[in-house]
């Protein structure tokens, strides 16, 4: 049985809590938000992640190496061009749950709870 507990990453004392909380601290940007919404639909450059989240190109490329730095996104090159992408499936589920949290803040029925609504 103690061993099956030690298998357990979400104990409370899990050697990955510090680690979890670098992960929240990399999220708590509204840039870095707005940027792996953008990038959950598929690989962007830069200049295009720009438009999207409003903000000019070297922001958005300052933003992404730390993204990188922290394996949240991850690049491709296409020609002359590099591909943005997130690393897997963990930070985009994040912010969503981030955001539906967000939703129950402010009371109410959530529009994630209903069938017609929700963000994916």
């Amino acid at each position: 049985m103690n061993a099956d507990k030690k298998a357990c990453r979400l104990d409370v004392d899990s050697q990955f809590v510090e680690l979890a909380v670098e992960v929240f601290s990399m999220l708590a940007d509204a840039t870095r938000v707005r940027i792996i919404l953008a990038l959950r639909e598929g690989e962007m450059a830069v200049g295009a992640l720009a438009d999207v989240v409003g903000k000019s190109p070297a922001a958005v490329s300052q933003h992404l190496a730390k993204m990188r730095l922290a394996r949240m996104v991850s690049t491709r090159q296409d020609g002359t061009k590099v591909l943005y992408r997130l690393e897997n499936e963990h930070a985009r589920q994040l912010v969503a749950d981030a955001i539906f949290q967000a939703e129950h803040a402010l009371g109410g029925h959530p529009a994630h709870h209903r069938m017609d609504g929700g963000v994916s």
